[in-house]
């Protein structure tokens, strides 16, 4: 009688070839998958905060924005909505370049050139948000 102990796992829901790699179709897809879901249920309480905040700015002066976003809270929340803002925004638009985008070298091409965008423009915001917070 054969011992069950040691008796290979199958997972029903996996190709042969899945099975056989333990990696999926892409190989890394569900990093990619779940920093997705992480961005943008991050993204909904801090849009939600940022829309409120301008909504309570309205008809303010650039001294009274200077101070709100002084505070350590709003300075914090708004550097953390355009980190999530961006990253959440380049995940996105590489899947949609790796979908549709065929050719091996245009398609490097592209998502190193939405990375640089996505990254330098972040940083821009960065820079704006600190040198109004400071």
């Amino acid at each position: 009688m054969a011992d069950s102990r040691n008796a290979p796992h199958v997972d029903m829901r996996r190709s042969p070839l899945g099975r056989a790699r333990g990696l999926g179709s892409a190989k890394a897809g569900a990093a990619h998958w779940w920093a997705q879901r992480l961005t943008a249920a991050a993204l909904v309480p801090l849009t939600l905060w940022f829309i409120c905040s301008v909504i309570r700015l309205i008809g303010a002066d650039q001294h009274a924005v200077v101070v709100w976003l002084s505070a350590p809270l709003p300075l914090v929340l708004m550097l953390a909505l355009i980190a999530a803002t961006f990253h959440h925004l380049q995940l996105g638009l590489q899947v949609v370049i790796e979908d549709y985008v065929h050719d091996h070298a245009a398609k490097l091409a592209s998502v190193l050139g939405l990375k640089a965008v996505c990254a330098l423009s972040a940083l821009a915001c960065f820079i704006s948000v600190l040198k109004l917070g400071l």
